[in-house]
């Protein structure tokens, strides 16, 4: 179930352990006497609608030359849908006219659980932070055609357009 090998809390070796209420082997701290269940990071990505619900904006962050949905981690006490709102603020100087909910996936190469939504700008004025090296807004053509291949960016940008996730 986890591959946490050492408790978070003392450094002790875990063991697998049946758990009854779980129905399943979970690993088990013997020096603190306590379950260890699986710690993972969550973050939301944007498939970020212009106003007019025509197009969506894609950014290139960091140097790197691909397209990719924005995106990014939910701080500790902040509700997944705060956090959408809070990272096209922060990043890309917009408000959210709508949200809805499109998708979860984990991701295992940052062990991060990634929840992605819809989310309707209300501008197309973009005003990117330090962050955002370069933004465009693209018509669903143009964004399939050039968000990074082989992404998960690429995965919930088609899901969300096809109504099909490749993992499911």
């Amino acid at each position: 179930m986890s591959e946490m090998k050492h408790c978070m809390a003392c450094g002790a070796a875990l063991k697998m352990k049946y758990h009854p209420d779980e129905e399943t082997m979970v690993p088990f701290c013997e020096r603190c006497g306590d379950w260890r269940f699986p710690v993972f990071s969550a973050a939301v990505s944007m498939v970020t609608l212009s106003p007019d619900r025509k197009r969506v904006l894609l950014i290139r962050q960091y140097g790197r030359p691909f397209w990719i949905l924005p995106a990014g981690y939910i701080n500790r006490g902040e509700d997944a849908e705060s956090a959408v709102c809070r990272e096209i603020r922060e990043e890309l100087g917009l408000g959210v006219l709508s949200l809805r909910f499109n998708r979860t996936h984990y991701y295992p190469p940052s062990n991060t659980l990634m929840l992605n939504f819809e989310a309707a700008a209300d501008s197309v004025e973009v005003r990117p932070n330090k962050e955002v090296d370069d933004w465009r807004w693209f018509d669903e053509k143009e964004a399939r055609e050039n968000v990074r291949p082989d992404s998960l960016a690429q995965r919930f940008l088609e899901g969300y357009f096809t109504g099909v996730y490749p993992w499911e």
